[in-house]
């Protein structure tokens, strides 16, 4: 009984990393305005929850207002940039959806518009890891989170189910997530942890010799 509470096991570990996803999760919504500051929020969570998978987070919130605080200029123009985006393409599919053009037509501008949507999606997926990981210009980290995503789409696609799975089960099985509670309670980081050791896995391809919190 003892050695089953002593700070090492691994019950208590595994209760001490579900209390740092808890506070998390709570720093991100607290955190989080939409545009405004949702662009320095989502670096910040991925930058904790990356250091959490990976074991070297020692303080939830000294990492995450670090993150936060470092990359909130550039986080909040990379996330206007893509919530622009995300506009026109909106605005496009209505346009397609209005215009009297032939049926050919349409197929050809809608097979576009899925195109660019899909790239988006992926950009959006990788950008606030990868800048919670890397320095650059907010053009080249746009760019090199686009190639990464591309270059290694299974683990993509694997992000994007996780988040897709969480999101129906909480449409569809309400009861499931508490009606929302869960999301609440370690919804989101939940998610950034788990997603969160793939792209820890992919970051250090590429600099294997240096840790998470080299920047």
């Amino acid at each position: 009984m003892v050695s089953l509470f002593s700070a090492d096991s691994t019950l208590m570990r595994g209760l001490t990393r579900l209390a740092d996803m808890m506070i998390l999760n709570l720093l991100f919504l607290v955190t989080s305005i939409p545009v405004f500051t949702l662009g320095a929020s989502l670096t910040a969570l991925n930058f904790t929850a990356m250091r959490i998978g990976t074991g070297e987070c020692l303080s939830v919130s000294a990492d995450y207002f670090r993150s936060f605080q470092q990359n909130f200029r550039q986080a909040t123009v990379i996330a206007l940039v893509l919530a622009f985006l995300a506009v026109v393409l909106a605005a496009w599919d209505q346009v397609i959806s209005a215009l009297p053009l032939p049926g050919e037509a349409t197929l050809a501008l809608q097979a576009v518009w899925y195109v660019l949507a899909f790239n988006l999606v992926l950009t959006t997926l990788f950008v606030f890891p990868y800048l919670a990981r890397f320095e650059g210009r907010s053009v080249d980290v746009l760019r090199n989170a686009l190639m990464l995503a591309w270059r290694h789409l299974p683990s993509a696609v694997a992000s994007l189910a996780v988040i897709a799975g969480a999101v129906g089960l909480t449409l569809f099985y309400p009861h499931a997530t508490g009606y929302g509670l869960l999301w609440l309670l370690l919804g989101f980081s939940a998610i950034a942890v788990a997603s969160g050791f793939l792209f820890t896995r992919i970051f250090q391809l590429y600099i294997p010799n240096t840790r998470p919190d080299s920047r």
